[in-house]
């Protein structure tokens, strides 16, 4: 099955689609620097570096060689700072650029008319502005068709080793009214009703395979540490023997001075008089604990006074690799650019594992709606899932 990713970024949600089945045509972004990273992962030819804004959806069809009809999925993430909670509330207002993009992309699902519709954005997005854009997303896709499902999903319940909240919309053609994929993990007091489900992924079973490291090491590569001990960790490294951008960061004297002066689990408040700063965000200068689940990572995750990005042994933030696993990014996907490049793509990506788990329930709903045959353009009579790959039979 074959999908575009709109507002792709490095790659997160690409790297979801591959790892449930898809094969990604095409990813678009505006951002050079965050397409290098995804050129780099997915190839030169998958790459369009465009203004969707500016770029009239039928020539970018010509330009990927794809027709009306034809395309199984497509996906996107618009911008979402006009919506997110991090930006000053004075700053965000109704019509801000970033917030119009959410219509560029219904224009180009209504021009692509794709069999299902992704679209991700921050969970401030559903309710923001009185519903503005989620009642113009489900109206103007029910216009062409469409079911749509608005959800708002936390990527710890999905196996993302991060409390990360975010809005999905789900649409297709196919007449189903899709449910939100039920979770695959609980938080660890849970268990007693919910045997079937596994613990939500801590820090230390993200990352605690990785090699220590000073702050401003940066070697090119290296072995890992141990042998893994998580099934986090084991489908992280997949077949791999040893890591990339596994980098720290290097700190201003008075920034390590912050953080070796906290134990884990310890933040801003913590900190001695002489130490002090005159004010920041409640999680800032903030060591991560072994156990605890990480809070959301944002661009902001390489500066120490933006967040509880401290690692939880050694004294230093936390490296590219380890942010990356945080995301569950897997290991063989290498990212490029500075590190505050590095930090910004991983910052705005969208985790890999939550969309293959949101992927795969949408195809496994299809499955059980019993639609033997779907007609439509491209003429795909039936879906079927073996052996965890989605196959396509035409």
């Amino acid at each position: 099955m074959k999908a575009i990713d709109l507002f792709c970024g490095c790659g997160g949600i690409s790297t979801g689609l591959e790892l449930a089945g898809f094969e990604v045509m095409a990813g678009v972004d505006i951002e050079p620097k965050y397409l290098t990273t995804f050129s780099h992962n997915f190839g030169k030819e998958k790459s369009f570096h465009l203004d969707l804004a500016s770029t009239n959806p039928r020539e970018f069809m010509k330009r990927v060689g794809i027709s009306e009809g034809e395309l199984d999925l497509l996906v996107g993430g618009p911008p979402c700072q006009g919506f997110s909670k991090n930006v000053p509330r004075k700053q965000r207002y109704l019509d801000a650029p970033n917030n119009r993009l959410i219509k560029v992309f219904l224009d180009y699902c209504e021009a692509l008319n794709p069999g299902l519709i992704l679209m991700e954005n921050v969970a401030e997005m559903k309710n923001g502005f009185d519903k503005t854009y989620s009642t113009e997303v489900i109206d103007r896709l029910s216009d062409k068709g469409y079911l749509v499902t608005e959800v708002v999903l936390n990527a710890a319940d999905y196996g993302v080793p991060q409390r990360r909240r975010r809005a999905f919309f789900l649409a297709n053609r196919y007449g189903v009214s899709f449910d939100a994929p039920e979770p695959t993990h609980v938080l660890p007091n849970r268990q007693m009703n919910f045997l079937s489900f596994k613990s939500h992924v801590t820090v230390w079973e993200s990352i605690g395979d990785l090699q220590p490291l000073l702050h401003g090491e940066q070697p090119n590569e290296c072995e890992y540490a141990e042998e893994p001990f998580s099934e986090f960790q084991i489908l992280m490294r997949g077949s791999r023997k040893t890591v990339r951008n596994h980098i720290a960061r290097k700190l201003r004297t008075k920034q390590f001075q912050r953080l070796s002066a906290l134990k884990p689990g310890q933040g801003l408040k913590d900190l001695p008089v002489e130490l002090q700063v005159k004010s920041g965000y409640s999680g800032a200068y903030g060591r991560l604990t072994k156990d605890m689940i990480a809070p959301t990572i944002t661009r902001w995750v390489f500066h120490p006074g933006s967040g509880r990005w401290g690692h939880p042994v050694d004294i230093r933030t936390l490296s590219i690799r380890e942010v990356a696993r945080i995301q569950s990014f897997p290991d063989d996907f290498e990212f490029v650019g500075t590190y505050t490049d590095q930090a910004g793509q991983l910052g705005n990506a969208v985790p890999p594992l939550l969309t293959k788990e949101i992927v795969k329930s949408l195809i496994n709903q299809l499955e059980k709606s019993s639609l033997s045959k779907i007609s439509r353009n491209s003429s795909i009579e039936s879906f079927s899932a073996a052996d965890g790959k989605l196959n396509l039979i035409a």
